[in-house]
């Protein structure tokens, strides 16, 4: 971990007076390839208010100084949406079993200092210190590799994921709506990837 940056796990409603500095950072952070997210402000006070509103929930804060620069959610699948939930249905497995990683921001001037090893460290040790789970999982927008707005020279995560122990689950697909730079409201694809949640 980079010396003057400072994680913070937080649960539940303790998220609560971040939720503008984690709003602002998803809309810079995902605004890039792949997902071209064009977000607002209120929408997004409402999708982490899930979050906020779940005492199961984790989510850990990079700090440095008195800044946020990278964020990462989770909380138990059971408690996320249906269409979360629906790809575990068709797979036969319960999701209740499962504790779902939402997503790790992180301004690009952090990143390769090992931060996003720590920010999945502290989520799967939070699903392991509640118990009853058996895997963790998050999934990712699905982009064409010959998709001409990809930047060149572009490097996706799956090694670092694969890495990690997590596999790709073809089939295990939902699809989101939301506002594409340049665009508009268009549905996605995103596919889950499966971990084993080892028990220590």
């Amino acid at each position: 971990m980079t010396p003057g940056i400072t994680l913070r796990t937080l649960v539940g409603a303790a998220i609560v007076p971040h939720l503008d500095a984690i709003a602002a950072l998803r809309i810079a952070v995902f605004r890039d390839w792949p997902y071209l997210y064009d977000g607002d402000a209120g929408y997004e006070r409402e999708y982490l208010r899930a979050y906020a509103d779940c005492p199961r929930s984790v989510v850990v804060l990079a700090v440095d100084g008195a800044h946020v620069v990278g964020a990462s959610t989770g909380l138990p699948l059971a408690e996320d949406g249906a269409a979360f939930r629906a790809p575990f249905h068709a797979r036969g497995i319960d999701p209740a079993r499962v504790f779902y990683c939402g997503e790790s921001v992180l301004l690009p001037a952090y990143r390769g200092r090992g931060i996003g090893h720590a920010f999945f460290d502290a989520r799967e040790a939070h699903a392991r210190a509640l118990g009853g789970f058996d895997w963790t999982a998050f999934a990712a927008v699905d982009r064409a590799d010959d998709d001409p707005r990809r930047p060149p020279g572009h490097r996706g995560h799956a090694a670092f994921w694969a890495k990690r122990g997590y596999v790709r689950q073809p089939g295990m697909t939902m699809h989101l709506h939301w506002n594409e730079v340049g665009v508009g409201e268009t549905g996605h694809a995103l596919t889950f990837w499966l971990r084993p949640l080892e028990v220590a």
